[in-house]
């Protein structure tokens, strides 16, 4: 499953507050061995060091913005560090020029950096309004040398999915029709979902969700849709870039419990904070969707692309590299 990694403890070690944080590290920049994009520069207008923490998604979205720009001319490679705690400083201090991110989850993280660990908790700055959130992360990036760039479409968050027989059943295409069907639902996802605001807790308070129990069988797992698919569950924990539900349906968060988690670039103001480079990454990001995310990580997690190749055939697609 492509977001167990960043499940827990991204914010300095406090609880996290979604379900898709980076896993806790080091102090130092420890870089795992990283894949190289493509290099351009021919138009000599400098080197990039485009970020990737460790997991699928992350390294394609690092892939993707290493090809464009390197297609608008800049020397590009890829650094795959092991987490947000390690490659977030590395960006304040130039070592790393340009980070895909996730709006809501920097955010929190850079609010419990900034003002405490007890912060995302005590006094959260990310919701389910992307505006809000990017506009909060700006205020508390800036200060730290990062620029942030404009959020997109495409989301990667908690989602909740059901059997497409028992939604038929029941019609229920959003968490709110599960909640006034009354019915009882055991989930299937980590332990932790008992108490994590935006699961269980959050089911029962936003939406009216009668919660039998938790299954703890992880996040997305195959045990945990299998669960699901034979009725042993009713509902499973996973995420809105899980390509492979097979058999399973998302219901629609229609009153946005999650926080935004909309990918937006962060980027070291200094090295990489020109209107250009914004330009460029912006290409992308007016055209990436959650279905295309989804479809990517498919690729590299189902058959074995390489990141670098399926970021390559999807910007081929989308007419974003001239070369």
């Amino acid at each position: 499953m492509i977001k167990t990694s960043r499940i827990a403890g991204a914010v300095l070690g406090v609880v996290a507050l979604t379900g898709s944080l980076a896993a806790c590290g080091g102090d130092s920049l420890e870089k795992e061995k990283g894949g190289s994009a493509s290099g351009g520069g021919s138009d000599n207008k400098g080197t990039l060091v485009i970020g990737a923490a460790s997991f699928t998604e992350s390294k394609v979205l690092a892939e993707l913005y290493a090809q464009l720009l390197g297609d608008a001319g800049y020397k590009t490679s890829v650094t795959t560090v092991k987490n947000r705690e390690l490659y977030e400083p590395s960006l304040e201090k130039g070592e790393i020029d340009v980070v895909p991110e996730y709006a809501a989850t920097i955010a929190e993280f850079l609010n419990a950096k900034v003002n405490g660990p007890k912060a995302p908790d005590e006094k959260p700055v990310a919701s389910g309004d992307v505006a809000a959130t990017v506009a909060a992360l700006t205020k508390l990036a800036e200060p730290r040398g990062l620029k942030v760039l404009p959020a997109g479409a495409a989301v990667d968050q908690n989602a909740f999915a059901v059997s497409k027989e028992f939604a038929e059943k029941n019609k229920l295409t959003t968490l709110s029709d599960l909640g006034k069907s009354k019915l009882k639902v055991k989930i299937a996802a980590g332990d932790e979902c008992e108490v994590r605001p935006f699961c269980a807790p959050g089911l029962k308070k936003t939406y009216g969700i009668d919660v039998a129990g938790i299954d703890p069988k992880g996040v997305g797992t195959p045990q945990s849709k299998q669960a699901v698919k034979d009725g042993a569950d009713q509902l499973v924990l996973t995420t809105t870039t899980d390509a492979v539900l097979d058999g399973l349906v998302f219901l629609e968060d229609d009153k946005k419990l999650q926080n935004a988690d909309n990918v937006l670039p962060v980027v070291n103001a200094k090295d990489a904070g020109s209107q250009e480079i914004a330009d460029v990454l912006d290409k992308l990001t007016k055209v990436l969707t959650t279905e295309d995310l989804a479809e990517l990580n498919r690729k590299v997690d189902a058959e074995r692309a390489k990141p670098e190749d399926a970021a390559k055939a999807y910007l081929e697609s989308k007419g974003l590299l001239k070369k």
